[in-house]
């Protein structure tokens, strides 16, 4: 068979089909947005917002109760620049495209995925759900517990997938095998790292998730719930309690309870908040997600028993430090990117795109030294848009 010519557009299509087979976490999260971003350099701009769905009350009985529509968005900034750079002679331009892929494109497209996905995965700490049980293996029932947690949240059964560490895959598929035996599945090409599909999720494994340190907070963190929570305030007053606070630690109050997300129904189970900004700890006001709602369409808490000396528990040990996975639906996080403008007067300069992910290759000829330098660059924005429809999973 005849080698491929390794044209502008062979090598950048090689270079971003390596690169997307790599993204197993940025590749199965929301990119519907990157469309929003105009050709050659974003034109509209490097922020878009992106409005949230509408919540309403529901009236009971014949007479109109109108409601005003109240939007809410969150903004996306796609203004993270990254890329590698190589250099090869022109002597290397007569290999084949295969060869040309594993000696060259795939070592560099693996270190440009791997910082890539490592940025975009800080969004975990977004995230308040938490299956958190520090010192033990994950176990399949902490999935489904998980499950649970992104069903009362009313997360879609589509596009789900169970991004997990190497430990904890092996951890959890040691004792159950033949959960991951689909025939019809095994049959299929899948990205790296697929393992395959169980209890509405598709697993898959990342070496690349970061450990998680919990701050150092003691067991005597308060809050007068009558006073230091004010409906629609991301702020709670801690009357009490030492130790410092980081961001992603997450915590229950006692007293306060999730509401399920349409009848409002008290849920009996203590709702999760994330702190969102780190605090040198004790009395004062720290920030959290999410925001504490105690009435109308948007409400998700309520408060029982209010008053003082209601205890804070943190989940995990203080200063502990465990490994992260994550449960999430597809429209919990959103990764956008950008078309790069392209540049005259080079040997070449090509940008292709796939699923949503643009990639620039701009190549130029050193006549000093007969070599062809050459970047790869990737300009990128990533979001947390709803991170009720995610888990965190926390093991040691």
């Amino acid at each position: 068979m005849a080698n491929t010519i390794l044209t502008p557009t062979a090598v950048t299509r090689e270079a971003l089909r390596i690169l997307h087979q790599k993204l197993n976490f940025v590749g199965s999260i929301n990119r519907q947005y990157d469309d929003s971003f105009a050709k050659s350099g974003a034109k509209i701009g490097d922020t878009l917002k992106i409005r949230l769905p509408n919540q309403y009350t529901i009236r009971t009985g014949k007479t109109i109760a109108t409601q005003d529509v109240s939007e809410n968005s969150v903004s996306l900034q796609v203004a993270t620049q990254k890329g590698v750079d190589v250099n090869f002679s022109s002597a290397e331009l007569t290999l084949s495209l295969d060869d040309f892929s594993k000696r060259i494109l795939d070592p560099a497209m693996a270190v440009l995925a791997a910082n890539i996905e490592y940025d975009a995965m800080s969004m975990y700490k977004d995230v308040y759900n938490a299956v958190w049980t520090s010192g033990s293996a994950i176990a399949y029932n902490n999935i489904l517990s998980g499950r649970v947690l992104m069903n009362n949240a009313l997360a879609p059964l589509t596009g789900r997938t169970a991004n997990l560490n190497s430990q904890d895959m092996a951890d959890l598929v040691k004792d159950t095998k033949t959960l991951f035996n689909d025939q019809a599945q095994l049959s299929k090409q899948y990205r790296e790292g697929y393992m395959g599909r169980a209890a509405g999720y598709d697993f898959v494994e990342n070496t690349l998730w970061p450990g998680n340190t919990r701050g150092a907070e003691d067991t005597n963190y308060v809050v007068n719930t009558s006073t230091g929570i004010t409906s629609g305030s991301a702020t709670i007053a801690v009357t009490g309690g030492t130790g410092a606070m980081v961001k992603g630690d997450v915590f229950t109050i006692v007293g306060v309870n999730s509401v399920h997300p349409e009848t409002k129904v008290d849920s009996g189970v203590l709702q999760q908040f994330v702190v969102t900004a780190a605090n040198a700890g004790g009395a004062g006001n720290i920030t959290v997600s999410p925001t504490p709602i105690t009435s109308g369409a948007t409400q998700n808490v309520v408060i029982n028993s209010a008053g003082a000396g209601k205890s804070m528990v943190f989940a995990g040990t203080a200063s502990g430090q465990d490994t992260t996975s994550l449960l999430y639906q597809e429209d919990a996080f959103t990764f956008a990117t950008a078309d790069l403008v392209m540049p005259n007067g080079v040997d070449f300069a090509r940008r292709e795109v796939q699923d949503g992910i643009s990639l620039r290759i701009v190549r130029q000829y050193d006549i000093n030294n007969d070599n062809l330098p050459c970047r790869i660059d990737v300009l990128y924005g990533y979001r947390t848009l709803r991170p009720q429809l995610a888990t965190r999973l926390h093991f040691n």
